[in-house]
């Protein structure tokens, strides 16, 4: 008989439980949680911060129509409207004869099975499927000053969200889209942003 045994597993078992307690878990800056339009949502924006730390990608950013680069705003100015559209929709010509079409969106053959396995009727939020912006607004910290999450291809800062811009005033900013595409909540394309971010300035009240 070995008595030996249980003092053993009682001294690993120790170890373990001593080891576990002197890790520290990597300290994450946490940033706000962004404004909403259109049909985003608070599940869709984790599952775009679950994949914000992936190697930058251009290959996919917005094409970025305002602000223009270096474009300044008047301490008194109204807020503007930002807009932006996706790049293979800045490359496909609208025929005057007909209407004007929306933005051209790659084909994706799988996006109506994941409508069909979870159908919206039945969900409290509906598992977002399609194309959302990350619009963030950044005063040279890590997080951002102003944001929002939208399926929408503009953006027209609410009036809080453009007086904290305002108390930047007189210093750089710049404007970070990040593009990506859902399906049920995973990003299956994406997510891509613009490089460098577009700057822009406020004068100082």
């Amino acid at each position: 008989m070995n008595v030996n045994a249980p003092g053993k597993a009682g001294l690993v078992l120790l170890a373990l439980v001593t080891a576990a307690c002197g890790e520290k878990e990597p300290e994450v800056a946490a940033c706000a949680e962004p404004l909403y339009g259109g049909k985003a949502t608070d599940e869709a924006w984790h599952s775009m911060v679950d994949v914000r730390n992936k190697p930058l990608d251009t290959s996919g950013a917005v094409y970025l129509a305002s602000p223009t680069e270096g474009e300044a705003y008047a301490a008194d100015a109204p807020p503007p409207t930002w807009a932006w559209a996706l790049p293979e929709a800045s490359r496909a010509p609208t025929s005057p004869a007909s209407p004007a079409a929306s933005p051209a969106r790659p084909f994706r053959p799988l996006a109506w099975l994941g409508e069909w396995l979870v159908p919206s009727a039945h969900a409290h939020l509906p598992p977002y499927t399609g194309e959302l912006y990350w619009v963030e607004v950044f005063a040279g910290g890590t997080c951002p000053v102003a944001q929002v999450l939208t399926s929408e291809t503009t953006w027209t800062p609410d009036a809080e969200s453009w007086a904290v811009i305002g108390r930047q005033g007189g210093q750089p900013l710049t404007l970070q889209v990040t593009r990506a595409y859902l399906l049920q909540n995973t990003v299956t394309e994406g997510p891509y942003r613009l490089d460098p971010r577009r700057s822009f300035r406020r004068s100082a009240p």
